[in-house]
């Protein structure tokens, strides 16, 4: 029976589904298609054997059973699933049943019919059941809310041509009250709390049980509609507040507290229409959803003939204002023979703890549920929102039924492929498979399959979770194949450990048979050399490839042994880093062998030396005649400052580099290093002409035969004259320079030189004035000092003793008191432990010290 239900259930949803399409038009085709709020299922089992022999005339619902009662004047207890309850069968009544009516608990049940008859029935005990038989047709019944409590008046309201309340009393005999009577048939009747509505042809009245009045009349607005065609449709939202469906309208009524101080002579409670509005609809049922309505609805279609015939029934949910109204949502209901049924011919029920509802037609019945989260993921992905499935299914996770988050992600993951969308797919791997080795497996192994494993690369587990080799060769072999940049990044950027090294060398070294001048491939092969720790080779193809990961490759793995053979091609690669490579490691890789090595290429190893003398101008000394050779053929403006700093060159060759150079700033230098300062001074007057320097030179050896050779050889060069007049006043005797200059030689500047001299004499006896003063001055200063410091007193304190007798030198007894005489140097001695006329410190003298003058005090 349960499949049977649930194949009919899915013939409804296709048939609501080839329904829709029918009805879209342009428009609709356009706009997006929104999410139902309903979800139906046709209640089936027993209940279609019911149906398919009776017809449904009405029905009431409780959320432990169904009361169905039918055309027949049967009335079936059904479970919800429309399953029968076992001896919950009730055969009173020869016409169709009109109303069921439920006590709140669902202990009693009273049915109603066409020929008169009004049944009470325990559903758990028949203390209380009821058979009445009336003189006219009974319309409409409802039981007391409370019926089935002990203290309550077991009432109960009958509707047929009048409105009567029939309440137990004494000896448990029921007596009547008649509520209503004389404007027709009571066609429908709802209590809730203390009110009781009911609706007749003229309108719907209220009456409130605990004051025993009547608080409303609400006419009916369609009066133009036959009321046995298009009945009034009621139902209680909560215990004030009244839903009205009737024909094309629809009132919201509210049961409001009068104010006590209102002195007219009416009921305390009174019913205020909070929303009335127009429908394009007749309305068959309502319930309430909350804030919003349900409302059963009942279409008719026009003919191409003129004629009307009846549409499919819809339920639509409405969200109420004063005088209009939204549509929520319509579903239209695929009911078994709906072209033949009438607006009366349906029924609304609703179960409000649960909120369900159902649709009754007298051959089916529909059960629409709100749909849960379950309804709403299935219906995103049907409609292929992958993405907002897995976002709901996340948020509430732990109340799924039906789905979870895995089974979505890894529907949305073949999608993706599906579509195309690699890229996406792999990276929804990462969030869907997270830590699921076997998965992640499997998901590679399909984009293997689409040859599509490059998508999938940056995203496969490499730390925690692992995959096997296999897998990691997989994707490297398609790099290898297709890009060899990629394949390049991904060795660089995944651990060795993930695949097996050996492997891959071979596979590259294959590859790079048929293009041995790869670049790529061969830096991917240095680097898949190193992780195998085979570094020669990995520095040799860096080497070749003139790779700047060389210089990080030799001091990461320390392969200074293995480049003592490839210095030349370090220094060709990058000069500067391999010379301060080389500088930094000395005790590795030995200056000998450096320097043979570049012997053949003089600029690199005058670059390597000059870098060395400039760290140590010690270390390399073996090498500084080679040096001088370098410097003279490749920076010159070092040479001389070279010259200067070292003394591990022979002078001799130094001198004879230069001299083949010409070189005679350097020539000078040498010379006067040698002791030939009279050829070096030749050099400056005759070669270099420079009187400045070669005063210069001469006060640097200040050697008075040298000033001899200057001064004669400037007799002839005025220039040289007016520069010795303005330069040697301090060094040597101007006069004698001014004696030897030969009358009549003119000389520029004569005059100024004469007096920049007599300037200069001035200068000197000022400042030896100036010396005097200040040394006279100081030595004065000192004096004073001195004397006022002999001047001052010495302590004695009476803990010291005589270095001589160690006696104390202050007694309290003048008796026994002597002189003391106390010395600079701080020792202290009795005057009569001294020898006579001792004017030192004996102790001092003893040492050899020099003795202080002495002080004697008396006491």
């Amino acid at each position: 029976m349960a499949d049977q239900n649930t194949q009919e259930t899915q013939e409804m949803e296709r048939s609501d589904e080839e329904e829709e399409e029918e009805e879209e038009d342009s428009e609709s085709d356009d706009s997006e298609e929104e999410e139902p709020k309903l979800k139906y299922e046709r209640v089936g089992n027993d209940l279609s054997d019911i149906l398919r022999k009776d017809a449904a005339s009405c029905m009431a619902v409780h959320e432990k059973f169904l009361a169905l009662g039918t055309h027949w004047g049967m009335v079936h207890v059904l479970d919800h699933q429309g399953n029968r309850i076992s001896s919950k069968e009730y055969a009173v009544h020869q016409t169709t049943v009109n109303q069921i009516s439920l006590d709140q608990n669902g202990d009693n049940m009273a049915s109603c019919s066409d020929d008169g008859k009004v049944a009470v029935h325990g559903l758990y005990s028949t203390d209380d059941n009821i058979l009445m038989t009336y003189d006219c047709p009974i319309k409409a019944v409802a039981l007391e809310p409370n019926f089935s409590r002990h203290n309550s008046g077991k009432m109960y309201v009958t509707g047929g041509d009048k409105l009567i309340l029939h309440e137990k009393g004494w000896l448990s005999r029921y007596k009547t009250n008649e509520l209503h009577k004389g404007e027709g048939p009571i066609r429908v009747i709802k209590w809730r709390g203390p009110f009781i509505a009911w609706a007749n042809d003229m309108g719907v009245k209220m009456y409130d049980t605990s004051s025993k009045k009547r608080i409303t009349y609400i006419a009916r607005d369609n009066t133009h509609l036959r009321p046995e065609l298009y009945r009034c449709n009621m139902c209680w939202k909560d215990d004030t507040t009244l839903l009205i469906g009737w024909g094309d309208s629809i009132k919201i009524c509210k049961v409001k507290e009068r104010d006590p101080h209102d002195v007219r002579d009416l009921p305390n409670r009174y019913v205020e229409i909070t929303a009335m509005f127009k429908l394009d609809f007749y309305v068959c049922g309502i319930a309430p959803l909350g804030d919003q309505l349900v409302v059963l609805a009942h279409v008719l279609e026009e003919n191409e003939d003129g004629t009307q015939t009846s549409a499919r029934p819809q339920l639509r949910i409405l969200e109420p204002h004063m005088d209009t109204h939204d549509e929520i949502s319509s579903d239209a209901l695929s009911i078994r023979g709906f072209q033949e049924y009438r607006c009366n011919d349906y029924h609304l029920e609703y179960i409000e703890e649960d909120r369900q509802f159902f649709i009754v037609a007298p051959k089916d019945i529909v059960l629409a549920k709100l749909r849960d989260q379950d309804d709403h993921i299935s219906w995103l992905m049907e409609h292929d929102m992958f993405e907002e499935a897995l976002l709901a299914a996340e948020a509430s996770e732990q109340s799924l039924k039906r789905h979870n988050v895995m089974e979505i992600g890894m529907t949305y993951i073949n999608f993706l492929r599906e579509e195309g969308q690699y890229d996406k797919a792999a990276e929804m791997c990462v969030k869907i498979l997270g830590k699921n080795k076997e998965l992640w497996e499997q998901e590679v192994f399909k984009f293997l399959k689409d040859k599509q494993l490059k998508a999938i690369s940056p995203f496969i587990p490499r730390g925690d979770v692992r995959l096997k080799p296999a897998f990691y060769e997989l994707v490297l072999n398609e790099f290898l194949l297709t890009d060899h940049e990629g394949f390049h990044q991904l060795i660089k950027d995944w651990s060795p450990d993930l695949y097996n090294i050996q492997v891959i060398i071979n596979a590259v070294q294959t590859k790079l048979e048929m293009d041995p001048q790869n670049k790529v491939l061969l830096r991917s092969l240095a680097e898949l050399h190193t992780y195998d720790k085979r570094y020669d080779k990995a520095l040799a193809i860096y080497l070749k490839l003139g790779h700047e990961d060389v210089f990080p490759l030799i001091h990461k793995h320390n392969l200074f042994s293995s480049i003592q053979d490839k210095i030349v091609m370090l220094m060709d690669f990058d000069t500067e880093r391999a010379v301060r490579l080389l500088i930094d490691n000395l005790e590795r890789i030995p200056i000998e062998k450096v320097v043979h090595q570049l012997e053949p290429r003089p600029k690199l190893l005058y670059l390597y030396l000059d870098t060395l003398f400039q760290k140590d101008p010690h270390i390399g000394q073996d090498f500084h005649a080679l040096q001088v050779k370098l410097y003279a053929e490749f920076d010159r403006a070092r040479l001389l400052p070279f010259l200067r700093s070292s003394n591990y060159y022979p002078l001799q060759k130094a001198l004879e580099e230069c001299q083949q150079r010409n070189f005679i700033p350097e020539m000078v230098f040498l010379l006067g290093r040698m002791g030939n300062t009279k050829q070096a001074l030749h050099l400056i007057t005759e070669e270099l002409q420079d009187v400045d320097k070669a005063i210069e030179f001469a006060k640097e050896h200040d050697d008075e035969e040298l000033w001899e050779d200057l001064i004669s050889s400037s007799m002839d060069k005025p220039a040289f004259i007016t520069g010795l007049l303005q330069n040697i006043g301090t060094h040597v005797d101007p006069i004698i320079l001014i004696k030897r200059i030969p009358e009549g030689l003119e000389i520029p500047g004569l005059r100024d030189s004469l007096v920049k001299i007599l300037q200069d004499f001035n200068l000197q006896i000022s400042l030896r004035e100036g010396c005097k003063k200040i040394l006279v001055s100081d030595c004065y200063t000192l004096m004073s000092r001195l004397n006022r410091q002999q001047k001052r007193g010495l302590r004695v304190e009476e803990s010291d003793r005589c270095e001589s007798c160690s006696g104390p030198v202050i007694v309290d007894d003048s008796r026994s008191a002597s002189n003391i005489s106390v010395f600079y140097c701080h020792h202290l001695f009795h005057q009569d432990c001294l020898p006579y006329n001792t004017e030192t410190c004996t102790l001092c003298n003893a040492q050899r010290r020099r003795p202080g003058s002495a002080g004697i005090f008396r006491k």
